[in-house]
């Protein structure tokens, strides 16, 4: 606390005159120091810490019988097929396969986010207006994510979390391209030396 600590007094030296004392004031710290251990405590015991967070995943329903269900061949102007490239680079071919003539003029390369979202977007309002619904009620619009050898986990992790987002029900990965679609991505998926380092 603060204290008053008296200094000098009496008389002065010889001259007959009374001076005043001085007093000095000197604020004692340790209270405040306590005080701001104890807050620190307080916030710290008080406050919750981040709680790791986990993404939900569409996985198909569980078969009980384990036949084959024969279902009819998807179509290509019902997808969106996802190509994931090097140093973030996504690649897009919406409703059309890779083995058509047109697909080396209409493949897109965009990166993840709004430029993204905003294609799968475009793609979803397009299919949903053109098809309707299957016998289960299932939106039409499917995705097909296609991880490649230049692609990194992250860009697996970022391209579910962009399905979440856009509330796309329907979607598949699969883990390799057909030759048509190599040769439609040439060297854009192909491995670099520098890839390797």
């Amino acid at each position: 606390m603060a204290e008053i600590v008296e200094s000098g007094g009496g008389k002065g030296k010889g001259d007959g005159k009374v001076r005043a004392k001085k007093l000095s004031t000197r604020v004692d710290m340790t209270p405040m120091v306590d005080l701001g251990f104890l807050l620190i405590t307080f916030f710290m015991l008080a406050t919750t810490l981040s709680k790791p967070t986990s993404m939900t995943l569409n996985v198909p329903d569980k078969q009980e019988d384990k036949k084959e269900q024969e279902t009819e061949p998807l179509k290509a102007s019902k997808v969106l097929t996802v190509f994931l490239g090097r140093n973030d680079d996504v690649y897009l071919l919406d409703g059309i396969a890779a083995d058509d003539d047109k697909a080396k003029d209409q493949l897109k390369k965009v990166r993840f986010g709004s430029e993204l979202r905003s294609e799968v977007f475009k793609a979803q309002t397009r299919v949903n207006s053109q098809f309707e619904k299957d016998e289960e009620g299932n939106l039409p619009f499917v995705v097909v994510i296609k991880p490649t050898e230049v692609s990194t986990y992250k860009n697996v992790v970022d391209i579910l979390d962009e399905m979440a987002i856009t509330k796309t029900k329907r979607y598949a990965m699969v883990d390799f391209l057909t030759d048509t679609e190599k040769a439609l991505l040439g060297d854009k998926v192909t491995p670099r030396p520098e890839d390797e380092n």
